[in-house]
């Protein structure tokens, strides 16, 4: 794959809304998924934090990517989010502004998935993650239904990460 053709070429815009460069994260590797604050699957946001926090000093970073695309369960405010965020999850890892992740009007990132993966692997609801390799590749994948938690995610976090001693 081409250096034009991973994940650092991509720039999402903060909850913030400051610039938020993938490619700041190069040489780490980055969780992103999309979230929203009204599903079932929103109590992930705590499995979230809880990776932030274990492997954020050995240079993980995990991205929140808020979307409106299923079930219009994230129909708030940016300022909204980031309350709900920080209120209920004590959320303090990075949060992008609110945008879509699928079809046509997709955020480019989400298209590159949908090139990358075809139709199969791009997010069918909430809470679908990626995980983006040091170098940009894309190392992984996992549906809504495995936790950010779960041991096929940490494991290859793991693979990604320097040791931690």
């Amino acid at each position: 794959m081409s250096e034009a053709d991973n994940a650092f070429r991509f720039e999402f815009m903060s909850i913030d809304d400051e610039r938020l460069p993938l490619e700041s994260w190069r040489g780490r590797p980055v969780l992103v998924v999309n979230t929203a604050s009204y599903c079932g699957y929103t109590p992930q946001y705590r499995d979230l934090e809880n990776l932030w926090q274990r492997y954020r000093d050995r240079g993980l970073v995990v991205l929140g990517v808020p979307s409106n695309d299923f079930g219009q369960q994230e129909p708030g405010s940016a300022a909204e989010i980031k309350r709900f965020c920080e209120t209920n999850y004590a959320v303090d890892f990075p949060l992008a502004q609110k945008c879509r992740v699928i079809g046509g009007q997709a955020h480019p990132f989400y298209r590159w998935i949908a090139e990358s993966l075809g139709e199969a692997g791009t997010p069918r609801w909430n809470f679908h993650t990626y995980l983006i390799a040091p170098d940009g590749e894309l190392a992984g994948a996992w549906p809504s239904s495995v936790s950010p938690t779960d041991r096929r995610v940490t494991g290859e976090i793991d693979k990604l990460l320097p040791s931690s001693g």
